[in-house]
């Protein structure tokens, strides 16, 4: 398969319709795209065609293109991540995988325009958080999450207002920053450096201020980004995490169990914020993100150090600091709930304590009635009549003290 054929049909695919995130290549269905998280079919020519073992082969060796080391993934581990670009229209995040001995594609889309924060509608702490002058920042949460697109725009946000060095390791480059205020470094696994944890321990020769990670993978990545932050470096990174539990359950497992301890010291000293997010369904149709923020206070410390308790929690101390802009996923919820955004089904399906939820939703629905009886009592004392007087001839004479 050629690359006008490939590219012809990829562009059509992302043009079809708004919203679409994802390609599926998958045997024995049409070409499916993921728009506002629904799959639905593209339509081949002629109708009714389905994808095949060979033209989903023949897709996949043009994006590998004799590729080395992508073959290589592929043969080892049975899949590999690559890029791929429709000039002028699209570039792809592209992950060929083997499924029941054939091979199966699918592509994230990556934004055309580098994102910034008001975009995003990313809660103003965003900006704080920038503003840390060394530490470890960890963006959380499921695949698809946008975790590199909130990244981007944090270090968007950086390159137009500071002028250090910002160096990033990615699998692979998403978003192009061109220089703005600060200089960028970018470089990409495989094509500029071998691993995470090879390419993080050479940035601290080159010189950075910010130094971003595409994901912490394993001990050694994880080790040397604390490493960097101990010696001045701000450093930002993912993890595929649900909550700030897990993702300090997630670092410490990297650790041999005598380690744990130390860890635990050298994380409660680095770590300065854990955002989790996720993406819920708007009740337009589009998605919304959803955030959960722990910052680093004494309590968020003493709890990395010795574990949670069933009296001290990351989430009963989010809830404690919320003055400071931290927020559970709940809150976030129920903020979107009561700004109409989402359904109450959404806030009930995706929140972390259902009982004290719903009890919050309850509670903003009687004072949604109770401001809508009020408007409603106060409307009908807006409409009331004024009295029609007779006319002067005809009302009957009164006397000084006003009677009849």
């Amino acid at each position: 398969m050629d690359k006008k054929t490939v590219d012809g049909l990829l562009a059509a695919m992302v043009q079809s319709e708004k919203g679409i995130s994802d390609l599926l290549f998958i045997e024995g269905k049409a070409p499916l795209v993921d728009a506002y998280g629904r799959l639905r079919e593209f339509p081949l020519d002629p109708p009714g065609s389905v994808l095949t073992s060979d033209l989903i082969q023949d897709v996949a060796d043009h994006i590998i293109g004799g590729n080395e080391r992508f073959l290589a993934s592929l043969a080892a581990t049975g899949s590999c991540d690559c890029s791929y670009e429709v000039e002028g229209v699209v570039r792809l995040r592209v992950n060929i995988y083997k499924q029941n001995g054939r091979r199966a594609i699918v592509m994230r889309r990556f934004p055309s325009a580098i994102p910034t924060l008001e975009k995003l509608g990313l809660p103003p702490i965003f900006r704080e958080i920038i503003r840390e002058k060394h530490g470890i920042v960890l963006i959380t949460g499921a695949a698809g999450s946008g975790k590199t697109t909130t990244l981007a725009a944090m270090i968007n946000e950086l390159n137009q207002t500071e002028p250090f060095h910002i160096l990033t390791l990615e699998d692979p480059i998403e978003f192009l920053h061109p220089h703005g205020c600060a200089a960028i470094s970018q470089r990409e696994l495989g094509k500029d450096f071998p691993s995470f944890a090879d390419g993080l321990r050479v940035a601290l020769r080159q010189a950075p201020k910010v130094i971003l990670v595409g994901e912490i993978r394993d001990r050694e990545t994880m080790e040397i980004a604390m490493t960097a932050s101990e010696t001045g470096h701000l450093v930002f990174s993912t993890l595929h995490t649900v909550n700030a539990g897990q993702t300090i359950s997630r670092i410490v497992g990297f650790f041999r169990r005598d380690e744990e301890e130390q860890v635990r010291q050298r994380l409660s000293g680095t770590l300065r914020y854990v955002v989790n997010q996720r993406l819920v369904s708007k009740v337009d149709g589009g998605r919304l993100l959803v955030t959960e923020i722990l910052g680093s206070n004494l309590r968020t410390r003493e709890v990395i150090r010795y574990g949670e308790s069933e009296s001290k929690t990351f989430n009963d101390i989010i809830e404690a600091s919320s003055p400071l802009g931290w927020h559970t996923f709940d809150q976030s919820l129920l903020r979107a709930r009561e700004q109409d955004l989402v359904t109450d089904e959404t806030v009930v399906t995706h929140c972390t304590n259902k009982s004290k939820t719903r009890q919050q939703l309850d509670l903003l629905q009687k004072r949604r009635g109770k401001q809508e009886a009020a408007v409603s009592s106060g409307l009908k004392l807006d409409i009331v009549a004024p009295i029609k007087q007779p006319p002067e001839s005809d009302q009957p004479a009164r006397t000084a003290s006003g009677r009849v």
